[in-house]
């Protein structure tokens, strides 16, 4: 992949925090894993691929750890999440990771990202068995409108969007090849997974950093 400030690299990432965390019981960005947030953990892994990265969510709770982009079609879901990114975005891709899903590897992004800059599909997204991940993937700027016009008629789902425009499907078998796991998908949304997953919670969320 091309150097960050390459006039050929145009890469934003977005980190989407949205959603009630109803089966958490609490708000999943400030949830610890491994001695750090699930928000501060994305982060990170979103900056090993590009400096660029911008946190979707409500300014007033997040707006500390990062700049914010707000929904412009709020209690749409993870789809009205990828629009604001997008329509706000200057970047010609954009990587899409959910803040839930903490075992995604640096390694991982930096593959994703080179694929889908090697690619003319608006969307590179991994799918396990018949699952898609694009709360893991990466769109072309231009796929704002194909979502605006979805979220405009009330359909929020993501993977239904894929059957209109180019995607390129990176398959569990190929990924499994080059030894990236269909665990590094795997979310936390509940405090079961927090059990299973070696999570524990936070009394309280982190200070600000410096």
């Amino acid at each position: 992949m091309s150097a960050p400030d390459s006039p050929h690299f145009s890469f934003a990432a977005f980190i989407l925090v949205g959603g009630k965390s109803s089966r958490m019981g609490r708000d999943k960005a400030f949830v610890e894993f491994r001695g750090t947030t699930l928000l501060a953990r994305a982060l990170a892994l979103a900056r090993s691929v590009t400096p660029r990265v911008s946190i979707v969510g409500r300014r007033d709770l997040y707006a500390a750890f990062g700049p914010v982009v707000e929904d412009q079609f709020p209690d749409h879901g993870p789809l009205g999440g990828i629009h604001a990114a997008l329509s706000q975005s200057d970047a010609a891709f954009n990587l899409m990771l959910a803040v839930d899903m903490p075992l995604v590897t640096a390694e991982f992004l930096a593959y994703l990202c080179a694929q889908a800059q090697a690619s003319s599909a608006l969307v590179t997204v991994p799918q396990v068995g018949s699952r898609w991940q694009p709360l893991c993937a990466v769109y072309r700027k231009e796929f704002a409108a194909v979502a605006a016009a979805a979220l405009q008629q009330d359909h929020n789902r993501i993977d239904r969007l894929f059957t209109e425009v180019p995607v390129q499907v990176l398959i569990e078998s190929s990924l499994d090849r080059l030894g990236f796991s269909a665990a590094l998908f795997a979310n936390y949304n509940s405090p079961d997974d927090l059990a299973l997953g070696d999570l524990e919670l936070e009394p309280h969320p982190p200070s600000v950093p410096d």
